[in-house]
């Protein structure tokens, strides 16, 4: 394993995280993302190049902005950490492979979903669209048309099962249970998974929501969970771990 080639991926992935913030943070807000400077959230002043550097300008500032002297979250930085490792993870997983920028566009999308669904309860179109398109084209090089025809099925299959799901879900809780986002979301899965891990990842997704879903419920009645970094956490647990539906048949012969 080359040492240097992990190291690349970690520090790309700590660059790219600032970015994956902002798009989650201003494309619901239709701000732009691409040639608007980065600000202090406190006191406005806009940020320097070396303001900007992953961890360590948050490290050299002592968590404070150097002009208001405000004491600045931890989570940027440690969203940087973060996307570091899954990017230094998916290169140790995969190598220098199609299944690499596979695994790259889902940490990707899960950050920007993270932050844009946990912020605002939404999952921006656009941002859906271009992770398609994304995975579109790797499914055509990796598995020429036919095969990348088939995952386009796939995704419209998974797309109708979550749809399924939640006319279901709001028959029984006679609410809402789930954004259109999230229901777009499966498109993508079934560019990645076949149906039967798709479906497989809902649950893991459902699993881990569960019980702090539950916490919230106590807590607040009214509070609604965004479901859609659950989904990609269960998409990146699939896909990471390599588990594929013999697996799973083995599993269920095993019980």
């Amino acid at each position: 394993m080359n040492y240097t080639y992990l190291i690349f991926f970690f520090i790309l992935g700590t660059i790219l995280a600032s970015f994956y913030c902002v798009v989650g943070i201003r494309l619901p807000k239709k701000e732009d993302f691409i040639f608007s400077r980065s600000r202090c959230d406190i006191c406005n002043h806009e940020l320097k190049f070396y303001e900007l550097i992953p961890i360590i300008s948050y490290i050299f500032q002592r968590g404070r902005c150097r002009y208001c002297h405000k004491k600045i979250g931890f989570f940027m930085p440690m969203l940087e950490i973060i996307t570091g490792l899954l990017f230094m993870v998916s290169f140790y997983s995969f190598g220098m492979s199609y299944n690499l920028f596979i695994a790259l566009g889902i940490v990707s999308i899960l950050i920007i979903i993270s932050v844009s669904d946990i912020t605002y309860m939404v999952i921006p179109d656009e941002v859906l669209i271009f992770f398609s398109i994304y995975f579109i084209v790797i499914q055509y090089l990796n598995l020429g048309l036919i095969g990348c025809l088939e995952h386009i099925i796939y995704g419209l299959f998974l797309f109708l099962l979550m749809y399924l799901i939640m006319l279901l879900g709001n028959k029984i809780f006679k609410k809402e249970s789930l954004g259109g986002g999230d229901i777009k979301l499966m498109f993508i899965f079934g560019l990645i998974l076949n149906p039967i891990l798709g479906a497989l990842s809902i649950f893991i997704a459902s699993l881990i929501a569960l019980p702090i879903s539950i916490i919230f419920l106590v807590k607040d009645n009214e509070r609604v969970i965004p479901f859609g970094p659950f989904l990609l956490i269960g998409l990146a647990i699939i896909f990471f771990t390599k588990i594929d539906v013999n697996t799973i048949i083995n599993m269920f012969n095993l019980i």
